[in-house]
């Protein structure tokens, strides 16, 4: 299965080479031609139960698509939020919910690519998240903003999570904090202002203002929103991972190449040490990355625990594509910082990763304090 799977992905790569991608960057629009394409095979629906229209796979089969994308020179990023936000409509919402949503995503009738939750005064601190959803007689008015919202014009729906109790009236900070799935083609008072960044992945600030939404946008259960999302946030943090081995792997792949075509001094470059071992060394760091997404994948698709092993996935694998990406600049000189040899466009795709969605330090932290047992550092 995962065979077919990244060959039917590599397939729709093909019909959309470097060409395409350095074009879509350079104007920095929506890959709309390589989305439509890629929803046609259907592979946007394989977290989805059969039973709704979708694949029926699991989330280490939906990682290889995000990875042969990455790998092919490509940019999952316009795709990978459709696969793993819509768990928490999978995980925690109503039958009818599922019935509404799921089938149309799917098919990509219907676009879930906007998640909701980090805010300008809040960051990572997601307890302090100061958005308010107050209950109404039919549903619920929201008011607040979010920043750092990825391609809201190009969804038709929003996971939100915002608070419905206070912070200071929990017994848990996280306590309060409620989700829900918002019909952006429905919902007034909502205001996005693109913010431009160093890669083109249409970032948005989102405000509310008085938006007012049914009650059955609730997912699960008012405040236990919070633990809703980190349930999702492990499946993002191994499909992350895998965006982050499919850069390498192109990377690596087109480092090596170039230093053993290119010559000076009358022999290629690959056959001096200097050139050869950093590329060598940077493979060897994706594959070792490679292991722990697997590890967490299985892990996952097993219903077993597995922040550890998410977290770590993703640690290791963006920094494992970084140190490639930073091979292949150094390895192509000059030329890597032109255009036409698109490393220059991977190199600032795959730097996000060390960032978002969450900070390597974060990560440190938690393995830190979670899985060696040390004081908590923040």
């Amino acid at each position: 299965m995962r065979r077919d799977l990244r060959q039917l992905t590599d397939a729709v790569c093909a019909d959309h080479p470097d060409p395409y991608w350095r074009e879509v960057d350079e104007a920095r629009r929506y890959p709309q031609e390589f989305v439509d394409a890629l929803t046609r095979t259907g592979l946007l629906g394989a977290l989805v139960p059969e039973e709704y229209g979708g694949l029926g796979l699991g989330l280490g089969d939906a990682s290889v698509v995000l990875e042969a994308i990455n790998a092919n020179g490509g940019n999952a990023g316009p795709v990978h939020a459709q696969l793993y936000t819509m768990a928490s409509v999978l995980r925690h919402g109503s039958e009818e919910q599922k019935r509404r949503y799921l089938p149309g995503i799917a098919t990509g009738e219907i676009r879930l690519q906007a998640f909701g939750v980090t805010e300008p005064t809040a960051g990572t601190d997601t307890t302090s998240i100061r958005s308010t959803a107050t209950r109404t007689d039919d549903g619920y008015v929201v008011n607040g903003q979010k920043v750092f919202i990825s391609r809201v014009q190009h969804s038709d729906l929003m996971l939100l999570l915002a608070r419905t109790a206070r912070r200071e009236d929990g017994r848990r900070p996280s306590d309060g904090m409620s989700l829900f799935l918002i019909d952006l083609r429905e919902t007034s008072g909502v205001d996005v202002r693109p913010i431009r960044t160093m890669v083109n992945h249409e970032t948005n600030e989102v405000y509310f203002d008085n938006a007012r939404i049914p009650a059955d946008s609730l997912i699960g259960e008012e405040g236990k929103g919070f633990r809703y999302v980190l349930d999702g946030m492990n499946a993002e943090r191994i499909l992350i991972a895998s965006e982050c081995i499919g850069d390498g792997r192109w990377f690596v792949g087109r480092a090596s190449r170039y230093a053993s075509e290119r010559q000076v001094f009358g022999r290629p470059i690959g056959q001096n040490q200097g050139v050869q071992f950093p590329i060598a060394q940077a493979h060897v760091h994706i594959e070792a990355a490679d292991l722990m997404r697997w590890r967490a994948a299985d892990l996952f698709d097993s219903g077993l625990p597995c922040g550890a092993e998410a977290n770590m996935a993703k640690l290791l694998a963006s920094n494992a594509s970084w140190e490639a990406g930073d091979v292949a600049l150094q390895t192509h000189g000059g030329y890597g910082m032109a255009a036409e040899y698109d490393i220059e466009r991977k190199f600032r795709e795959t730097r996000l990763y060390r960032i978002a969605p969450i900070s390597s330090n974060l990560i440190l932290s938690y393995v830190g304090e979670h899985v060696l047992g040390m004081p908590r550092s923040f």
